[in-house]
């Protein structure tokens, strides 16, 4: 295993704060990434290019880029050597190395040290790992979502609605989404609460299964919150109702039937009328769940309604990921799409929300 000083790289692509013309034109970022010494070879290889890909992104459009690769929990020590006031953090760190579920606490070091920072808040990462408080979030909203309960017991009541879908409730990334996930009966509910209580130590969320079209809503913005481009997965080529949803296979194992069938439609085709009403959903979600700078919405649309199944204040931006995708389809490039991100959060900056007349837009 490498040192901490060897895991953590700072590669300058400009002079200090100057762009390509010698001249302050783009914030500077400091570009923060996950590179777990215990993640597979492969997988740390990934995490590198693409954190490369942004960093070439951001360099052409004059942005002065720092690259910090996290490979130690010690990530005070490897924020040691920047001065809050002349960076923006590009907060790419979804965890410190062998400490799941830490974003949070990624963020808040960043606060501590007087960072400002892309994305959420410490407060917002750390409900995200509830989807009770999700959900009751939403119902106290009046913002449609699917009927839920939670259970600490393999024991369903008096659930009586069916197809359910049954989760872990403190996971991310469909984790625990199988085809099994869909439970048609009382018998096969109570085994698949039991497989979760046994399998993730944590209660089941149990949810009305909404059997319809699915959207991956991307939304930008803090004043004004704008929709990007709405991506829909398409489940046609399935006729089993298991079948047709996201399972983490179709996010992570290509070859796989759902990732292979699973069609992605972009931008989704939707009448102005539906467009209208997933913009004003998602927006108002957006805004309850007091996201910052970005996010992503799991929706689907049944009988009118257009549901929301998942708010996820921090996705995945890497270049095929929905986000990067939906700003693809809006005219972005993948380094336009950090570049617009980074101007969010550098109207919070005390210098350089200033000097670079960036509006929170």
């Amino acid at each position: 295993m490498r040192s901490f000083r060897e895991c953590v790289t700072c590669i300058d692509h400009a002079d200090g704060i100057k762009g390509r013309n010698n001249a302050v034109t783009q914030p500077p970022v400091l570009l923060l990434y996950n590179l777990d010494p215990a993640w597979p070879s492969e997988d740390r290889d990934t995490a590198a290019q693409e954190a490369e890909r942004l960093v070439s992104g951001l360099a052409e459009l004059d942005h002065p880029v720092a690259l910090a690769a996290v490979c130690h929990p010690d990530l005070a020590a490897c924020l040691k050597h920047y001065n809050p006031r002349e960076w923006i953090v590009f907060n790419w760190c979804e965890e410190l190395p062998g400490m799941p579920h830490s974003d949070a606490q990624v963020a808040e070091i960043l606060e501590s040290q007087g960072f400002t920072y892309t994305g959420p808040t410490p407060e917002t990462l750390r409900r995200s790992w509830d989807k009770a408080h999700m959900k009751q979030l939403l119902d106290n909203q009046g913002l449609p979502t699917p009927h839920w309960r939670i259970y600490g017991s393999a024991d369903p009541g008096s659930w009586r609605c069916f197809p359910a879908m049954v989760k872990p409730s403190q996971e991310h990334c469909s984790l625990g989404v199988t085809t099994d996930a869909v439970v048609r009966n009382a018998d096969e509910l109570n085994g698949r609460i039991a497989h979760i209580l046994s399998a993730f130590r944590q209660p089941a969320l149990v949810e009305d299964f909404i059997d319809g079209r699915e959207f991956h809503v991307s939304l930008w913005g803090n004043g004004e919150v704008r929709m990007l481009p709405v991506a829909e997965m398409d489940f046609s080529r399935f006729d089993n109702v298991r079948d047709r949803l996201c399972t983490y296979e179709s996010k992570f194992h290509p070859g796989s039937r759902h990732y292979e069938d699973i069609q992605l439609l972009l931008p989704a085709p939707l009448t102005n009328a539906e467009y209208d009403r997933l913009y004003d959903t998602a927006r108002a979600a957006y805004r309850a769940y007091f996201c910052r700078d970005f996010a992503r919405l799991d929706i689907r649309l049944r009988d009118g309604v257009f549901y929301i199944l998942d708010i996820n204040p921090n996705p995945d931006i890497s270049s095929d990921a929905s986000m990067a995708c939906a700003a693809e389809a809006a005219g972005f490039s993948f380094g336009a799409m950090g570049s617009h991100m980074i101007g969010l959060a550098a109207a919070r900056h005390p210098l350089f929300g200033r000097e670079f007349n960036i509006a929170s837009a």
